[in-house]
């Protein structure tokens, strides 16, 4: 299990105090004066009891009042764990915590290059490389499998995860429906909905059309986990120029608003319901080629804004445009993963992920598993002491000696950073190990641990009761 990262830096903003404070306020006035659609009758009665209004347009309009109220009544920190019940993810302001993407609809075979659609088997070899790599905190599905009824895809996917890993899980359904079955599946491993309510080793992703628009399968799966006092992961995602104002401002207001809507409503729902938020800024589309995409420099805004409601963050990083394990997916995986890093970004998630979120890579995620380890090395605290400042022994060696043998040196080597994947060596020795490139070696790296790495099994009747869920929600699709 990797130690949590704790970003010394995370007090890099992209905003200033002032700017924070006009977001805020503009955010608000699209809540109260603006208002936002909302398609569930349950979510529209919940906000109209605690005083928002709904006029003949269809919009609801929540008073600046609930967000206040919303927000003070929040937990400030959430704490996912894993399936043994110990602490593995504790988001709080600074704590950074990694993981992949999910529901890829194509996958680069690691083991011929190739670029093909994902099986079921992705995800379990995929769930086995993420409990194994030492910098991957979380799990999420990585691929959408196409050789399983599509409607239940997810159902299948929480089951290959919770088979092969202990870490915690970051799920995500198409349909409320999939949600219940894996709430239901994480009970059955921890043993019963108050255990996993005490310690929860998932949450849930929900993507919203958009700051204004929150559709009604989104906020049914919020107030469900809030319901059961599960953490929610309520992320408004627009395409700025789209679904939201092409300006970075308006954008980042808007998506902000329908995150503080979600946040209203998982209170109302049940009060001290943990809730994280996001900080993935709205990307703007490329009007070039009419792709979103995953790799833009103009991030961090919202996660200013997250700092500044002192609420845990849902974040991105990792990811590529680049159509391949390259020169470009490693520098955008490199450049995404210490900006977010710096600026704090709690739960960051999509490594792995090349063209633009459509296509993943165990040995791309390999590559960022050592960048998050850079930044780690980056970020380590130099300690200062008697013994690291070595005046002794700099006296001892004199202006002419030399530290390789000293005794100091055979206590402090170990201190520095040493790589797994990057490559160090002299040209001979690269050479003599077969003069692979980094994406070869990530391969080569994925294939050794999917050969050895045999996950923690869950008990036999655990085994055969989210075997149960799954067979029951296949049935359920055979009646329709």
């Amino acid at each position: 299990m990797s130690q949590p990262l704790l970003s010394r830096f995370n007090n890099f903003n992209r905003l200033s105090l002032g700017q924070i404070e006009q977001i805020h306020a503009a955010s608000l006035e699209i809540l109260e004066r603006i208002g936002v659609q909302l398609h569930l009758a349950e979510a529209i009665e919940l906000l109209k009891q605690a005083g928002a209004t709904q006029d003949d347009d269809g919009r609801v309009r929540i008073p600046a009042r609930l967000v206040e109220w919303a927000l003070n009544t929040t937990p400030n920190e959430v704490v996912l764990y894993n399936r043994r019940g110990e602490p593995a993810v504790w988001l709080k302001d600074g704590q950074c915590y990694y993981g992949p993407g999910s529901d890829c609809l194509n996958i680069i075979d690691h083991r011929t290059g190739q670029r093909r659609k994902p099986r079921l088997e992705d995800v379990v070899e995929g769930t086995r490389l993420c409990d194994a790599l030492p910098n991957i905190d979380f799990v999420m599905s990585m691929v959408l499998p196409s050789d399983v009824d599509q409607t239940i895809a997810d159902v299948y996917q929480m089951e290959a995860m919770l088979h092969n890993t202990i870490k915690p899980i970051v799920y995500v359904s198409y349909e409320a429906s999939g949600l219940v079955a894996a709430v239901e599946m994480a009970e059955a491993v921890l043993g019963g909905a108050a255990a996993l309510r005490e310690k929860p080793i998932l949450t849930c992703y929900i993507n919203v059309i958009s700051g204004a628009v929150h559709n009604d399968v989104g906020l049914q799966k919020l107030l469900f986990l809030a319901e059961k006092g599960l953490p929610a992961l309520y992320i408004p995602g627009s395409n700025a120029g789209v679904t939201s104002p092409m300006t970075m401002a308006g954008a980042v207001a808007l998506d902000l608003a329908g995150g503080l809507a979600g946040l209203v409503l998982s209170q109302l729902k049940r009060e001290g319901t943990p809730y994280i938020i996001s900080a993935m800024d709205p990307a703007a589309l490329d009007m070039r080629t009419m792709v979103s995409p995953y790799a833009y420099p103009e991030r961090g805004f919202i996660r200013s804004m997250a700092q500044f409601y002192n609420l845990p963050s849902f974040s991105l990083a990792g990811g590529s445009d680049s159509k391949l394990v390259d020169q470009q997916a490693a520098a955008e995986a490199a450049l995404t993963l210490l900006a977010d890093t710096l600026m704090g970004g709690n739960l960051i998630h999509d490594l792995g992920y090349l063209e633009s979120g459509l296509t993943y890579s165990f040995a791309q995620l390999a590559i960022c598993d050592e960048i998050v380890s850079w930044i780690k090395g980056f970020l380590k605290p130099l300690e200062v002491s008697p013994e690291t400042l070595a005046l002794e022994v700099i006296e001892q060696v004199g202006p002419h000696g030399q530290y390789l043998a000293t005794p100091h040196t055979l206590r402090h080597f170990r201190d520095h950073w040493y790589p797994s994947l990057f490559e160090r060596g002299t040209f001979d020795q690269w050479t003599q190990k077969g003069a692979l490139s980094l994406g070869e070696r990530a391969a080569q790296r994925v294939s050794r641990i999917l050969e050895s790495h045999v996950p923690e099994p869950l008990p036999e009747e655990i085994r055969a009761k989210l075997r149960e869920i799954v067979l029951r929600a296949e049935a359920q699709i055979r009646e329709v």
